[in-house]
């Protein structure tokens, strides 16, 4: 990104950004990100921003553990790690880290592991604990906390604008995504059209959200199915990407046309549904005469939210939040697949010949089916298994070993088990709602609490 505050001359300076991402293949690194609820284990009940048993209660814990604190204003909102990570909150105080870029899965597993481990240990002393699934299971809107973070104020009031969902979106989900690089123009642009391609595939198999105020709401990704009706400037499947000629420019052209949300000048200010294009040419209506920063360029590519998201690396953002194992099976699955020659090769192979309009159905019908969805002939489960395959050569390929001589592989046995099985986590989890539960929802925070 470079110059952070360095005004930008022209659409050619947001191009060069996005190709300054391109590293090669030995610097290639590995960002895992996912989010959490948090509840207190009296009651099962969301927690607030403030008091003795909260969200920042919890953020001040963790300073303990060498995290350093992060204000707006007077609140506590974030915590940085001097060896990269960070921890974030969602709207609705979902609790996220974002980790450090590291070499390989043994180390993104053991940063999963150290971070659970202490959000545990304060959580404990507090009565918090931690909740991984893609929907909040009992949680009303009206009921969900707000965090005083005001761009999230900005978009609570646009969002309604724009879709259904929107706010469902903001206060009551989460995901696991993992952030990966590039070498030039034409790796991402193969990474960025298999990635999307089979994007549909890793929600099936990580599909966790079942339930919607104490009741099975009929999907088994109902995080997936809340996309389908936020915001259809911002969201949605990106046909595009497959077109011929894509590449850093029409990305930049697809970000220049999603409307803005804010801008951020010593405070956030309301610039929402509003131009970037404008922004360039110094007419943005909330700050007339000025022109955007790059930093103002680095907020934007924020606000788009399509499955796969390029900044300068890839985002890989289909999936549900979930248990632990989870959390590191969705770094190995891409990785296994992206981070291979061999194993892209093979994978764009096999998604050769599949059509945009039909990805874009395959996307909503594993939100409400996951691997018992249909793809042409043939089921997700048959075709999780085949992507699956090659991930786990790529891996091996790979060849990164730990300590006691394990392969990056052992990562995606969770998945190698949801696909023999054919049951997704919120198969899981209905059946027990329906069998050992007698609908009851209670249980599910103990079975998905870390």
């Amino acid at each position: 990104m470079g110059d952070l505050d360095r005004t930008i001359e022209s659409k050619a300076d947001l191009v060069a950004d996005i190709a300054s991402g391109e590293k090669s293949v030995g610097r290639w690194r590995i960002g895992t990100e996912h989010e959490k609820f948090c509840f207190r284990l009296d009651d099962l009940k969301p927690i607030p921003y403030a008091g003795e048993v909260s969200i920042r209660a919890i953020l001040e814990g963790m300073t303990e553990f060498g995290w350093q604190p992060k204000y707006e204003g007077d609140n506590l909102i974030a915590l940085s790690h001097p060896n990269g990570s960070s921890v974030t909150l969602e709207p609705a105080g979902q609790f996220e880290l974002s980790g450090a870029p590291l070499e390989n899965l043994h180390e993104t597993c053991s940063e999963v592991h150290t971070h659970l481990w202490q959000v545990k240990e304060v959580g404990e002393k507090l009565g918090i604990g931690f909740l991984g699934i893609g929907f909040h299971p009992t949680m009303t809107l009206a009921d969900a906390p707000r965090m005083p973070k005001a761009r999230y104020d900005i978009m609570r009031r646009y969002m309604p604008k724009k879709g259904r969902l929107g706010l469902d979106m903001m206060h009551r989900t989460t995901t696991v995504q993992v952030n990966l690089d590039y070498s030039d123009e034409a790796d991402m642009v193969r990474k960025f059209r298999v990635s999307l391609a089979l994007q549909p595939i890793a929600t099936a198999l990580f599909a966790n959200s079942p339930f919607t105020e104490s009741r099975p709401n009929g999907y088994r990704s109902y995080r997936a199915h809340i996309w389908s009706d936020t915001d259809p400037d911002r969201t949605g499947f990106l046909p595009f990407v497959f077109d011929e000629g894509f590449g850093y420019e029409r990305w930049v052209d697809y970000v220049l046309d999603v409307p803005m949300y804010f801008v951020y000048r010593d405070k956030y200010i309301d610039a929402a549904g509003q131009s970037f294009r404008d922004f360039l040419d110094g007419r943005l209506p909330a700050l007339p005469g000025e022109r955007p920063t790059m930093r103002d360029w680095a907020d934007h590519l924020t606000t788009p939210f399509p499955e796969v998201r390029l900044k300068t690396f890839l985002e890989m953002r289909g999936a549900d939040g979930g248990p632990w194992s989870r959390l590191c099976a969705l770094p190995a699955f891409w990785v296994g697949l992206l981070y291979d020659s061999d194993s892209l090769g093979a994978a764009a192979e096999y998604i050769q010949g599949w059509q945009p309009g039909e990805i874009e159905t395959l996307r909503e019908d594993v939100a409400k089916s996951a691997l018992g969805a249909q793809f042409r002939d043939r089921k997700v489960q048959q075709i999780a298994r085949d992507i699956l395959e090659i991930s786990d050569q790529g891996l091996a390929r790979r060849a990164r070993i730990n300590n006691s001589g394990d392969s990056e592989q052992i990562f995606l046995e969770s998945l190698w088990a949801s696909a023999e099985s054919g049951k997704s986590p919120a198969d899981d989890l209905l059946d027990r709602y329906f069998g050992p539960w007698h609908e009851d929802i209670s249980p599910v925070f103990d079975y998905c609490s870390y």
